[in-house]
Parts: structure tokens; sequence; C-alpha cells
């Protein structure tokens, strides 16, 4: 069978389909949650005194979960209804909150939020890739990364509003006295985001069951690892599956490194705040919400490379943001950083998940999806505590990431070419 990706109809326009607007809403609430508690966990690593790189681990503790549980998440999502699944990990992700507000590490609670999380993520793509025909998947997937990263810019807004000094000078918070912080400083601001996570599961538990089931053969842990194994050779040896997952990868790396790096950088160039610092981080989010938007509007399926062209931009566009030292004008750069990235994500990610689906399954493909791109997250996180460990000015660590990102995108496009012109298309 024929893999060749269908051109759009021009007198017909996919139409995203029913029940999607729930989707959107419950994931919406989730993620706003995740990237709020974020700016909050920060906040408390530097109340209690920690040194500036432990700030990464945080998202490497998050993360963790999505690499280490890959092999069984994805048959967990597709054996049950996927609201459900998801409704049930934002349980999971209330109680990371709770340990967090009874003293647990931040980064250890993070890494409990982040096991909810990684179940959270193949359900949720797996749902949009039953739900939706493959010529509707572009569109869909630029909602979803709209919706992700509207909460994104969001969350940073509203993670920096939760520790500033207003909302901390506002709050009535007997009840943790006997934790190590001011109790001020914890209560109100863990307690909005649990009413979000638990806004979340009851979307979550609202969305219709698709009907589609498929239950692995195997229970045992090591077969489902095997299993696994096998998933994550078959995609990244098929070409249209394996151009899309480096991509993917590469970009989701970058941008989780760069979400620390805009704060840290915010810090130094700028002698900004944290709460303030937080909200360039929303300049990047708009970017990507207009890039995406772009993306889901004008590229079909079948289009999807042109978005590595967007992968080099971004790449030549982060040394630049390294050399601004006016708020307005960063806000403008990072922007368009944001934009670029998400007309690359879009559509690349659109054909991962249509590659996914015919090779393996909706659930197994994001699992596997999910491995990749997080151990390429934790990577990365790792490689930019060590820069901050070692001392390197955070100009050139920025400048470095973005070459990185404009000669890896650059190769994979060069490689790809080469491959069209030497095979057929794949089957």
């Amino acid at each position: 069978m024929s893999s060749v990706l269908p051109g759009p109809c021009p007198l017909h326009r996919p139409a995203l389909p029913q029940g999607f607007a729930l989707v959107i809403g419950a994931q919406f609430a989730s993620a706003l949650a995740d990237n709020a508690l974020l700016i909050v966990a920060i906040a408390l690593l530097s109340q209690q005194g920690f040194a500036p790189w432990w700030a990464p681990l945080l998202k490497f503790g998050f993360m963790a979960a999505y690499v280490v549980l890959a092999p069984w998440v994805g048959p967990l999502a597709d054996a049950f209804a996927k609201g459900r699944v998801m409704a049930a990990m934002n349980v999971v992700k209330m109680g990371g909150l709770a340990l967090l507000a009874c003293g647990l590490h931040p980064v250890a609670a993070l890494a409990v939020v982040g096991l909810g999380a990684a179940a959270y993520a193949p359900a949720k793509y797996g749902l949009i890739t039953e739900m939706a025909e493959p010529e509707a998947l572009v569109k869909a997937n630029g909602w979803i990364e709209i919706s992700v990263v509207s909460a994104a810019l969001l969350g940073a807004v509203l993670g920096g509003a939760l520790v500033s000094p207003q909302w901390l000078g506002s709050e009535l918070a007997d009840w943790c006295d006997h934790l190590d912080l001011p109790a001020e400083k914890l209560t109100g601001s863990l307690a909005a985001l649990l009413l979000i996570y638990a806004v979340s599961s009851g979307l979550n538990a609202g969305i219709r069951d698709s009907g589609l089931r498929q239950r692995s053969e195997a229970h045992d842990p090591l077969t489902l690892l095997r299993e696994f194994r096998a998933a994550n050779r078959r995609l990244w040896r098929d070409r249209e599956g394996g151009l899309s997952l480096a991509a993917t990868t590469l970009f989701w790396g970058v941008g989780a490194t760069l979400q620390f790096a805009v704060l840290r950088w915010a810090g130094v160039a700028l002698e900004l705040p944290l709460s303030q610092a937080a909200y360039l981080q929303a300049a990047v989010a708009v970017g990507v919400i207009i890039g995406a938007a772009a993306a889901g509007r004008w590229l079909a399926l079948h289009q999807a490379r042109r978005g590595l062209w967007a992968g080099v931009a971004l790449g030549l566009l982060m040394p630049v943001v390294a050399q601004v030292s006016d708020v307005a004008l960063a806000a403008v750069v990072l922007a368009l950083v944001g934009a670029v990235g998400g007309a690359m994500v879009v559509p690349l990610n659109a054909l991962l998940q249509h590659r996914g689906a015919l090779l393996l399954s909706a659930g197994r493909s994001i699992a596997v999806q999910g491995f990749n791109e997080n151990l390429s997250v934790l990577a990365m996180l790792a490689a930019y505590a060590g820069c901050e460990a070692a001392g390197a000015p955070i100009a050139v660590t920025l400048s470095g990431l973005g070459m990185l990102v404009a000669g890896a995108i650059t190769t994979l496009i060069w490689t790809d070419a080469r491959r069209r012109k030497s095979s057929p298309p794949p089957s």
C-alpha cells in the first residue's frame, strides 16, 4: 500500500471532529497548571537557597517519567477510554502538588507530577488520531499546539503572578506553619493549581469514548519493553516517520532548554526579576500560537517537510536574541522565535502521528515519540545545567544552542533530499 500523502481538495476544507473542543479545554487546563507550577517551583528553590543550576533539574524530574515509562504508557492509553485515562492522570498530578505542600523537595514533587503527565500525553495525542481523519490532522494539531502554547503563555503569566509580592502578601496560610518556608509563600499558589487540575480532570471525564481499543497480547513488563524497542526501531527506519521524529525530537529538547535559558537571560541581560522574566516566556508563546495557526491553515499533510526551513530560521534567530539588551525588542525577537518554532513543529508533528498510526497504533506511536523527544529534553537540560554550573555566560549558551539547531535541521533537509532522489516513496 502506498503511503504517498494526499493533497488537499480545493472544494473541501477538513472539519475538526465532534467533541474536539472538550479535548482542547481539558488539555489547556492541565497544561496551564503544569506551566504555572514550574514557575512556582523555581521560586521555591530560590527561597530555599538552591543554586540557579537546580532550576533545569525541575524540568528534568518532570520529564524523566516520559522516558522511563514509555514502553508501558502507550499500551495503557490504547487499552482504555483515553478520556478516562487523562482524568486519572490529572489526579496523579494533584497528588504531586499535595506532596509539595507537605514539604517534599520540589524536584521530587515535579517528578511525581511527571508520572501523570507521561501517561496523559499518549492518551491525548492518541485520541486526536482516533477522532480526526488524516486530512484534518494538521488542522487538529494546529489547534492542539495553540492550546499547548496558549497554556504555556498564560501559565507563565499565572506562575509569575503566583510568585509576585502582591499575591503572596494577600494570602492566609496558617495550615502550613510546619514547613520550612513561610506558609504564605505556598498555600494560595498550590491551592489555585490544584483547582485547575481538578477542572481539567472533570472535563476529561466528559470526553466521549471513541470505542477504539488495541490491547497488547503481552502483559509482562519485559515483553512490553521488547515490543516497544521494536516499535521504536520501526518508526525510526521509516523515511517519513524517521524524518519527522528527528525534527520534533530536536525541537522539544531545544524548546525545554530555551524555557529556562530565557528566564536566566532575562535576569542577567535585562535585570528582570523572576515574576517579570516569566512574561518574556509569554512572548515566545504568542509567537508559537501565530506560527502554529499559520501552519495549520496553509500547510497540508503532504507539505509537512516545508516546516524544516522554519527550524533553520529558529536556530539562526537564537544568537540574535543573545545580543538584545532592550526589553521591548527582546519581546519582539522572542515572539519571532516562537513563530518559526510553531511553523516547524505543527506540520512535522502531524506527519509523525500519521505515519505512527499507520505503522504502529495511536497510543504506541505517541509513546515512542514521547520517549525520543523527552530523552532529548533530558539530555539538553543536563547539558544546560552543566553549562550553568560551570559558569558559562548565558549569551554564549543561547548562541551555541541556536547554531546547533540550525546545523542539525540543515543536515536533515540535505539528507532527506538525497534519500528522496535515490529511493521510491515509503510503503
